[in-house]
């Protein structure tokens, strides 16, 4: 493969469609090594996962179903996981069923191990990757870094401003650029992803006193209301009885502080968010590396940097 890319990129292109069109295509495909696509569609009893290639059936055994430890758990969540997504495969070999019906052998351990060797073991703290995710848990949410292999961005990384739970933020499949933070020692990659939403001075030059903007209510205080205007910028709002977290609110901007780094605001009204109000996201940095990335003004006391280290 000449690049690594997130599970489902692959599924309708035309090259893909063209593997899947013949047995005579797929043999091709088996003879160069084609990495290709399809749709998982049954979990069996035997552990294995069944693809349909359209002018056969594919069988991934449950040992070629994903790159982690034969007897690990997480094979099996993995597995069950797919039915009914993309699955990424190269073909192994062809065999008939016990009704003499032609079969295709697939491995999508071998795809992911190819990713691992290839790209994901050369990366270092501060690379900038794209991702997609793939699943939310209160704590974090799971990206998937390179033909399915899953890596785990939390929740205090995503973004500067603090969000309950990431539902708030992102959605299941959703495009990411996210900073490899750190690698264990067995290779798994821990994400960030604020560091490249910009920093203090960067978000707060998108606004000027005297504007009313809109923005979401992040959390209420007894001093005051915290409302979200981008995901790395915050104000603090004079008490509203009607705030509540979660709220859209539009806000006048009273004053910008930088060597305080403060956004004195005013509540002119909240609502209820559209439901679906979600948007992609806008990034300060587009460079493949990040070495350091300081988010508090240079003149502010209060230093709030990250430095990733090799």
């Amino acid at each position: 493969m000449d690049r690594f890319f997130c599970e489902g990129s692959l599924i309708d292109t035309k090259a893909n469609r063209e593997w899947l069109s013949s047995p005579a295509s797929l043999e091709r495909a088996m003879a160069c090594g084609a990495v290709l696509e399809q749709r998982a569609v049954v979990f069996d009893n035997n552990k294995n996962l069944i693809v349909n290639l359209g002018c056969m059936r594919g069988i991934i055994p449950f040992s070629e179903c994903a790159l982690s430890p034969p007897q690990s758990a997480a094979r099996d969540i993995t597995a069950i996981s797919r039915v009914g997504k993309p699955v990424c495969f190269i073909i192994t070999g062809f065999s008939r069923d016990e009704q003499g019906k032609p079969i295709a052998l697939l491995s999508r351990r071998a795809v992911q191990a190819s990713c691992q060797d290839a790209y994901l073991s050369r990366l270092v703290p501060g690379d900038v990757i794209d991702c997609r995710v793939t699943h939310l848990e209160s704590f974090g949410c799971f990206c998937d870094v390179g033909c399915g292999i899953s890596a785990l961005l939390p929740i205090d990384f995503i973004s500067v401003s603090r969000i309950g739970h990431p539902s708030e933020r992102i959605f299941s499949g959703m495009d990411l650029r996210c900073a490899v933070k750190s690698i264990d020692n067995m290779g798994r990659l821990l994400l960030t992803h604020k560091e490249l939403l910009g920093s203090w001075e960067q978000n707060a030059s998108l606004f000027s006193a005297g504007e009313t903007v809109y923005g979401t209510v992040r959390s209420v205080e007894n001093y005051g209301v915290f409302v979200e205007l981008t995901p790395n910028l915050a104000g603090l709002a004079e008490p509203c009885g009607k705030a509540r977290p979660g709220l859209g609110a539009s806000v006048y901007i009273k004053s910008i502080l930088p060597d305080r780094m403060k956004i004195k605001l005013i509540i002119v009204d909240c609502f209820e968010r559209d439901p679906g109000s979600i948007a992609n996201f806008s990034y300060f940095f587009t460079g493949n590396h990040i070495d350091a990335f300081r988010y508090s003004p240079g003149g502010c006391a209060k230093k709030i940097e990250t430095i990733f280290e090799q």
